[in-house]
Formats: structure tokens, sequence, C-alpha cells
């Protein structure tokens, strides 16, 4: 069905994203691509569905295949029937029946004299009723243009499906739908997702890394448990190592004590002996070349645990690194925080909402946002932080000290640096180097504390953040996260997750991942 054999990517810019990496999908089987931000799980998609090209190595596959990229704005001047592929026969058949029935039109038609019926059917199955294939992409929501390329899995029936992130912008009730289409399929499928609850329905995890593909034979269950116990032996190994390397440095300072009190008596004897100068210089050079050559080989030995050392702890998880310090809301638990009365909003003639909107948010809480896509949930949150004012009803609010993360973390100035934006959220008068161990403890080493906000990855920009706000001089009441897991990794979502369980505040949060929502610890709902 697929092998990919001895695949090396290099970007134009020269660096080398992966290289000599092998990969084989079998007819029917479902793989779920994993691995850190920057490791190259889009890229391998791309060069399965040869939008790419590798710098060696050979793609062989006898499928045909249908791609749904992560990224899609490159659909914005392009009509739903271009983003289908479908736009050629479409208008080879409005060419036949209008009556030019040429060869190239009967060419390009083939068996698909259907195409317009199978289109319909697609997009309505997808509730894009109101859609056409002349409808422009530009217009649509990231929803809704994930659905429409969806919808050309139904049209094309291919062999081998390639999902990038087919969630990040569906709202529950697509999720549902998508896990059904996953479920009941037979279709091969190679996906890259953060989706646990999606990952938890393939058959076969593959984890991309510097070093290769490892592959995990079951679910992502399966795979985290095989992790754990990896993570269980590192932990075993680096603690034996350290033993070791105290053992070692203990061993080299009894040595050089011993040494010392045996130079120290030999002197003595010999001085006492009356054996000639000479001689005593002699066999001074002895004792001290053979000192030298034991310090030598234990200096060697250090430097060796040492250096394998260094090497296990490099190979720790992020989170095992991490050390988060918010600061306390002062807020007493149960102070009214947000209250709405018969609430609602309007940006024309028509309301948001058909119901007015009453609910009360008090400190210490941990609520949910929900509704699907288009139920204004985003518009709710600008009204809770003050970006926008009731059109209806009232919104009372009590708290000033809030703090907006969406899903780009727009919170950051793309312009300053990692350590400029770091300086301008410290509001606590750290110290620079204050400042600098404070971006160590959330993976910034001084190697990447100059690079621009704007090159930041998702995960990147989600620790900054985090890191930042942990500089405020005055303890955060309210966090609220708009889709906060959309662009980060599966090491990354733990990391939030594990953030966001230490925070004391209030806790706000608008997201279609249920396995999220579930692990922080979800206490109440809005729904919309």
């Amino acid at each position: 069905m697929l092998s990919l054999h001895k695949i090396t990517y290099i970007h134009p810019d020269k660096e080398t994203l992966f290289s000599g990496l092998d990969f084989v999908a079998n007819k029917g089987e479902k793989i779920a691509v994993v691995g850190n931000n920057g490791v190259g799980k889009s890229t391998l998609l791309k060069l399965i569905a040869k939008k790419l090209k590798p710098s060696s190595g050979t793609v062989a596959t006898n499928a045909v295949t249908y791609y749904v990229p992560q990224i899609l704005g490159q659909y914005n001047n392009a009509t739903v029937a271009h983003a289908l592929q479908v736009a050629v026969k479409l208008n080879a058949l409005k060419q036949i029946l209008n009556g030019n029935v040429t060869e190239t039109n009967l060419e390009i038609i083939g068996d698909s004299w259907d195409i317009e019926e199978r289109c319909r059917e697609a997009l309505d199955f997808w509730g894009l009723n109101n859609i056409t294939p002349n409808t422009h992409m530009a217009l649509l929501s990231g929803g809704e243009q994930t659905k429409v390329l969806l919808a050309g899995i139904v049209i094309h029936q291919p062999d081998m499906v390639l999902l990038d992130e087919p969630t990040n912008h569906l709202d529950r009730q697509a999720r549902t739908m998508l896990y059904e289409w996953i479920k009941n399929t037979t279709t091969t499928l190679i996906t890259v997702s953060h989706d646990r609850k999606l990952l938890n329905m393939v058959d076969r995890i593959a984890e991309i890394s510097g070093n290769g593909i490892a592959n995990y034979g079951g679910n992502y269950e399966f795979y985290l448990s095989q992790k754990q116990t990896e993570s269980n032996a590192l932990q075993t190994n680096i603690h034996n190592k350290e033993l070791a390397l105290k053992r070692a440095r203990n061993k080299e300072r009894e040595i050089n004590e011993r040494q010392q009190k045996l130079d120290a008596r030999g002197k003595g004897k010999k001085e006492k002996s009356g054996v000639a100068r000479i001689m005593l210089n002699t066999f001074r050079n002895n004792a001290e070349n053979s000192s030298a050559k034991t310090k030598d080989a234990h200096a060697e030995k250090i430097q060796e645990i040492t250096t394998e050392l260094r090497s296990l702890r490099h190979d720790l998880p992020g989170i095992d690194k991490m050390d988060f310090n918010f600061k306390d809301s002062e807020l007493h638990k149960g102070k009214l925080l947000f209250e709405a009365n018969k609430l609602n909003f309007s940006y024309t003639s028509t309301n948001i909402w058909h119901n007015n909107i009453d609910f009360k948010i008090t400190s210490g809480g941990r609520i949910a946002l929900q509704g699907n896509n288009g139920s204004g949930k985003s518009t709710l949150i600008k009204l809770l932080t003050g970006h926008l004012l009731p059109t209806t009803g009232t919104l009372y609010s009590a708290t000033k000290n809030i703090v907006y993360v969406d899903q780009d973390y727009s919170y950051l100035n793309n312009a300053l640096t990692v350590f400029e934006q770091a300086q301008k959220a410290n509001t606590s008068n750290l110290t620079e180097h204050e400042v600098r161990m404070l971006l160590a403890r959330f993976l910034f080493p001084q190697s990447s504390i100059y690079k621009l906000c704007s090159t930041l990855s998702g995960g990147e920009r989600m620790r900054l953040v985090l890191c930042c706000i942990t500089m405020f001089d005055m303890p955060l009441d309210v966090l609220v996260l708009d889709e906060p897991t959309n662009n980060l990794d599966l090491q990354n979502i733990q990391i939030l997750t594990t953030a966001v369980n230490q925070f004391k505040g209030t806790l706000i949060a608008v997201s279609h991942d249920q396995v999220f929502l579930d692990s922080i610890n979800i206490n109440s709902t809005i729904m919309l």
C-alpha cells in the first residue's frame, strides 16, 4: 500500500528535517503520527501526498490518495469545486449538457456522470446545505472549510486518506461525525492529530523524532503506557548514573587524600634515611607521574558518566523539566465576578443569541463555554473581557485582573524577542538574571531567548505566555482560554494541562476537546 524508504528531507534553508526515515502503511490500517512541534509530521504527510519531494529516498504507493491539510489559507482564492478537485469535471459536464460534446470533455468526465449529485450529497452530509461548488472558500469559516475538504472523501472514495489535524476547527457535532467515519471506514488512514479521542481510534501510533519513527502497536492509551514504562526506565537510569557519579567523585577524593598522605610519609622517610637528593627527586617524579595517571583515569571516568547523564537528562520530557509558580488569587472563593441578566449582543440588526442569556460566575469556578461553531462563544468572551459592550441586558463585572489567551496566543507581541516580551511582563521587578532563569524553567535556553515571538511554534508561544503570567506583580484572578490546544502538540498539551491545574484562580475555557476539558477539572458549563 505505502512504503517510504530512506527518506531525507532538507528545508530550502538547508536545515535537515529528518534523514534515512523508513515508514510502511498496510491496506486498511489506521495510523496516527505523533511527535513534538517541528519534527516533521505535516511534512511527512505532504511527502506521502506528493505535495513535496524528498531530498533523497523513495515514496512508493499504489493507492489513490486524498489529502486534507492543516493550513487552509491556500484555498482563499479558490471555489469549493477547486478545493475539492472537481472543478474541471464539473465544467466538462456543463459543457456536454450545453451541447459541447467533444472528445476532450468526454475524456475528462469519464465515468463521473453523477459528479454533481455526489458533490451535493457529500456537502449535505456535512451540514453544508447552503454551500455550492461555486461558493468561494474565503467566505467560509475554518470549520466550514474543513468540512468541505472532508466532503471530498465521500466524493473521491480514495484508497488512502491523509488527515492533518482534522478536528482543529470542527465543533462537537462535526467531530462526532468524523469519529464515526474513522470507526467504520475500511480505507487506509494516516493522520496527524493531537485529538486524544481520535488517537484512541487508531491501530498504531507512529512517533516521529530526530531518531526516525518508532512504532507502537496500539492506540494512544497503549502508547502512553509504553511511554510511561520508557520514562520510568529513563528515570531509573538517571538515578543510577547520579549515584555512579557521586561514587566516582568520592573515590577520586579518597584516592587524592590517600596519595597526599603517602607522598608526605614517603618524603619524610626518604629524607631521614639519608638518600641522595638526586634520588629523592627521582622518587618524587615517579610518585607524581603515578598520581597524575590515577587522577587522569578518574577524571576520564567522571567525564564519561557526566556526559552520559547529560544525554539522559536531555531525553526527559519537557514537562519533567518545568516548574510552575503562579501567584494564588487573593479573592475569596465564591465571590461574584460576573452576572449576566437578559444579555445579548448584535453586530448588525440581528441578535447573536435567539434567547437572551443569564448566568453567574463566581471566583474559584472552572467553567466551560460550549456550543457549535457560530454559537457566539468568542463574542461572549469579548463581552466578559470588556472588548465589547452588551446591546441588550446587563453584564456585571467585578474583576480587572483577567488575561485572555486565544488559540494563536496573540497576547504576545510578534515584533518583540522572547526576552523583550518577558521583560515587558515583568511587573514584579525581577532582575535580568532572574528573568533568564525563569525563561529557562519554561524551556527557553539562552540560545533561544533572542528569537522573535513571530517565529515561535504554538507550543513555544503557549509556554512564553505562561511564563509571562508568573511575572505579574498582581495575582491573576481570571484566566480565559479560547481553543488553547488547537496548535499544540501532545507534549505541550500536557504542559498546558499541568499549568492550568496549578492555577488557583477562576478559569473560563472554550474547547471542543472534551479530553482536555475533563483533564482541567471543569465543574460547570455555559451552553450557548
